[in-house]
């Protein structure tokens, strides 16, 4: 089926999202790989990066079309993902502005850390949508797309008359997935809700911190956790149609995905029972699990999880077995309320010791156990190299290094295709759309 828009039809020819085959919209177009092939073999001179192309692979979501109107981080992260698997993904932008996430800051050669982040392999069209010119050509985009992500203001799409309800009316087989803060329903429904807001409103900032201050987690965790779920159910809503050939409406909530992951401190407090206390990088609930000075002032972070691993740490790293059967410390319970006298003494032992002797004790010992890493030392960690998992991506101001996605077993096999310049695709998709003349 070809697009017919404004009298003209597309010299490129389009699949219905309703055939079997999958989108519309997927032949690819040519700009979006110009500036850089994503896939990049292992560098010789470094295991852990890789360069020169090499011939695509065959994706999971290879034909499928995503367009997503969005911006900061859970629709971003979770449209790239879907990019990741293969998905042709059409990012819908304010004209002179962009996505407001590209001006967050300029560590990235120039360019917004969170934007190179959460936007590689998608193509960007700038579109006014106060302009009814520009509406019509999203609707006629819509009219053979698969996904259709957005996450605007509650209501700020329907206003646009691009409800689901609507939509659905020219393509049955379209799947909406509307992100916001609340959901589209209940009495916080219009309230603003920035990711450290929803932190606080999920009960995440009373737990996390210190006993005298609160802390907000270090990275946007509302954001995700509703772009993992819209990422998860947009693939779960695939799978349906394919049962059915009707699409459907998905509503994800940042506060209902960030609660999801409270569960654990919300059953810890079941029928009244005391919340669990901030306890810093130590956990509320097991001891001793958590960071210990050792000599010189370095930190080394350890866990015990069972009776088993308590008695080889206090055998085999404290080097007093008999500590391991103090009445003070005979379980986990007992170990998390005297937590403070535990602390003191394993500190204590482990001041003979430098940081990277008390880590080799406990790796002997097997007791789990890590550094405290820098971002810089996260760019350099060895198990990364080692597993071939850097690679490099493209983007306006030049490559970048990049993780592959995590689970994909051969990074080989990872799209990571440019970040896009604002409005970088607008010719192309308009051309294909038949559309040439058009200025946006």
């Amino acid at each position: 089926m070809a697009f017919r828009v404004y009298g003209r039809v597309s010299a490129i020819r389009l699949q219905s999202c309703r055939r079997p085959t999958g989108s519309s919209l997927h032949k690819p177009i040519g700009c979006i790989s110009q500036r850089y092939s994503s896939q990049t073999p292992v560098d010789e001179l470094d295991p852990g990066k890789r360069s020169s192309p090499l011939k695509p692979k065959t994706r999971p979501l290879d034909g499928i079309t995503v367009v997503s109107l969005e911006h900061a981080v859970a629709a971003p992260f979770c449209t790239r993902q879907l990019a990741d698997l293969g998905a042709r993904v059409i990012k819908i932008e304010r004209p002179g502005v962009g996505d407001f996430a590209r001006s967050y800051d300029t560590r990235v050669d120039g360019l917004a850390s969170h934007f190179v982040w959460a936007n590689r392999s998608k193509e960007s069209l700038a579109l006014d949508l106060k302009d009814t010119e520009h509406l019509k050509v999203l609707s006629a985009i819509l009219e053979r797309a698969d996904v259709f992500v957005q996450n605007l203001a509650p209501g700020a799409s329907s206003r646009l008359g691009l409800s689901y309800d609507t939509l659905k009316t020219k393509n049955e087989g379209l799947i909406v997935c509307d992100i916001s803060g609340f959901g589209d329903s209940g009495p916080y429904r219009d309230k603003k809700s920035y990711d450290l807001l929803v932190q606080s409103e999920a009960g995440l900032l009373s737990i996390t911190g210190t006993e005298d201050q609160a802390a907000k987690v270090g990275i946007s965790i509302a954001d995700i956790s509703a772009g993992m779920y819209a990422y998860s159910n947009i693939l779960a809503a695939l799978m349906q149609r394919q049962k059915t050939g009707k699409g459907c409406r998905l509503d994800i909530s940042m506060l209902e995905s960030m609660v999801e992951w409270m569960g654990f401190p919300l059953y810890y407090t079941f029928q009244g029972a005391p919340s669990p206390k901030r306890t810093g990088a130590s956990h509320a609930a097991i001891y001793p699990y958590g960071p210990f000075t050792a000599g010189k002032g370095e930190t080394v972070m350890l866990g015990i999880q069972n009776e088993r691993e308590w008695i080889s740490f206090c055998r085999d790293v404290l080097d007093n077995p008999a500590l391991s059967q103090d009445a003070r410390f005979i379980n986990n319970s007992l170990r998390v309320q005297n937590r403070d006298e535990l602390r003191d003494i394993i500190c204590d032992a482990f001041q003979s010791f430098s940081a990277a002797e008390v880590l080799e004790k406990l790796n002997k010992a097997s007791i789990a156990n890590a550094t405290v890493n820098t971002m810089h030392d996260v760019w350099k960690h060895p198990q990364l190299s080692a597993r071939g998992r850097w690679t490099e991506v493209d983007t306006p101001n030049g490559r970048v290094p990049a993780l592959t996605p995590p689970g994909i077993a051969e990074p080989d096999e990872a799209r990571m295709d440019p970040v896009p310049a604002l409005g970088e695709h607008n010719d192309a998709i308009l051309a294909e759309l038949g559309m040439d003349g058009f200025k946006l």
